[in-house]
């Protein structure tokens, strides 16, 4: 697991963040990015529409306060080397990449000069935020598809390079909403990665250094694959039921926070005490 020490922090949403009311999670990236004087960039790579897309996001952010708001859009590779964007993101202290289909972000963006950017910005301390695709594409190898709602098998997820911000995890959205257990192991299991995260819908992960908080109205699912002690994948044909024995799986709604270095929840007397009282009112 690479350490997220001396970074930026990564707010990476399971899709369909509420946009509308009270826009929690939105609002807690803005927040981190700056608040009222954040400037702020709408990557739309993603999207078929980055035109519809990109003004969604103007018009929330700019609801929310933002002191300037962005669309960088780039549809095709020329578009990463446009020095009006390079710009952009040298003066952003958030970065905001849409949904859409995670393989459009690695097709226009990766090992170009904005994918260079968008790194030395982060590594200089800017949030970087992502929903569905924008969240899929966070880790080094991403999910670029696969099936939902069935058993683990090698022929359920395909998986690919993503744009590595959060290296030596596996990532997968719209999680509990779409049944992606199956293929969040699957992938796991075919990856050197020994966590993965499902995130459901409106509801994100925040890193911060090498630790994880979770907010919104879902939970997100962490699976532990680093105590494994068997699985079936040597000598499986493609189509073949995979087994995994030994893994760990943690459930954590709004306010817990998992250690990226023990691969731990963190069970402080604040988080619980909280849910205790939920559970006593």
């Amino acid at each position: 697991m690479a350490s997220s020490e001396n970074r930026g922090q990564l707010v990476i949403i399971g899709g369909a963040e509420d946009k509308e009311g009270d826009c929690k999670i939105l609002r807690e990236f803005l927040r981190r990015a700056g608040g009222i004087k954040a400037r702020i960039v709408v990557m739309t790579a993603a999207t078929t529409l980055p035109g519809e897309v990109g003004d969604n996001y103007i018009r929330v952010f700019e609801r929310l306060g933002a002191e300037d708001v962005r669309v960088v859009d780039t549809q095709g590779r020329e578009d990463s080397n446009n020095s009006d964007y390079l710009e952009a993101i040298e003066q952003a202290t958030g970065v905001f990449f849409t949904g859409g289909e995670q393989a459009r972000i690695i097709s226009s963006l990766k090992d170009t000069q904005l994918d260079a950017a968008l790194h030395k910005r982060f590594s200089e301390g800017i949030v970087i935020g992502g929903t569905s695709a924008g969240a899929a594409m966070m880790p080094d190898m991403m999910i670029i598809e696969g099936d939902s709602e069935t058993n683990p098998r090698v022929d359920v997820v395909a998986m690919g390079p993503g744009m590595g911000f959060l290296p030596g995890v596996v990532i997968d959205q719209h999680f509990a909403q779409r049944g992606r257990l199956g293929r969040l192991i699957s992938a796991l299991l075919q990856q050197p990665a020994v966590l993965g995260f499902g995130i459901d819908e409106n509801t994100a992960i925040v890193v911060t250094g090498d630790e994880i908080e979770v907010i919104g109205e879902g939970a997100v699912t962490v699976i532990d694959e680093s105590e494994k002690n068997h699985d079936n994948l040597d000598g499986l044909l493609k189509d073949e039921a995979l087994a995994v024995c030994g893994v760990k799986l943690h459930i954590l709604p709004h306010r817990y926070r998992f250690n990226l270095k023990t691969r731990q929840p963190v069970l402080d007397t604040e988080t619980v005490g909280v849910e205790k009282q939920k559970v006593t009112a």
